[in-house]
């Protein structure tokens, strides 16, 4: 994946509330009652606010998916927290079938799925599927083989844990492209 490709997509994919429309009212209010529910730390607001370097973010989901339901919102609210160094962006998986194709996990095409890149669009990383947090959950849980259906209830201790392990990747994500010797020449920090 090029700089050049990456822009693409990324330009082409959709804030936040407009991704939301593109589902019915029904898998939009799994969203947004996920979305009411999760609320970040005064500590990882603080975290956030600190961010420096700029990232764009294209996150492939499906608005019908309940993992996306239950994580999507949380990665919402992570970028809402930091607007001067997060640009977070949606895709459908289905419409974006060549870049989901490019970031398959274990040959399969899960969601969500974010793709980090620099300021530039270069591609830094990306992370998907469920956290680990999720996994743990739906292990003690035995949800069962497939993901859990869209409007399920989420522990508040199982959704905080799955914010930090998110807040964690882009955390990571950032403190990469702050050390960044190519970033650090170009942004003359």
């Amino acid at each position: 994946m090029n700089a050049r490709y990456l822009e693409t997509k990324h330009k082409a994919a959709l804030p936040y509330e407009e991704y939301l429309r593109t589902g019915t009212a029904e898998q939009a209010d799994n969203w947004k009652r996920i979305y009411d529910q999760c609320q970040l730390t005064e500590a990882q607001t603080q975290l956030l606010g600190r961010f420096a370097r700029k990232m764009k973010v294209i996150t492939l989901s499906g608005i019908w998916c309940g993992d996306c339901a239950q994580q999507g919102p949380l990665i919402a609210r992570i970028a809402e927290a930091s607007p001067q160094s997060i640009d977070l962006r949606w895709l459908d998986r289905d419409i974006a079938a060549d870049l989901q194709a490019q970031v398959a996990i274990n040959a399969g095409h899960r969601v969500p799925v974010a793709i980090f890149c620099a300021q530039d669009y270069e591609l830094v990383y990306w992370y998907g599927d469920r956290t680990l947090a999720r996994y743990r959950a739906m292990a003690a849980q035995q949800l069962g083989p497939s993901c859990p259906l869209p409007g399920a209830t989420v522990p508040q201790h199982d959704m905080a844990a799955a914010l930090q392990d998110w807040l964690d990747q882009f955390e990571r994500v950032h403190l990469l492209l702050r050390l960044s010797t190519r970033l650090r020449q170009k942004c003359g920090d």
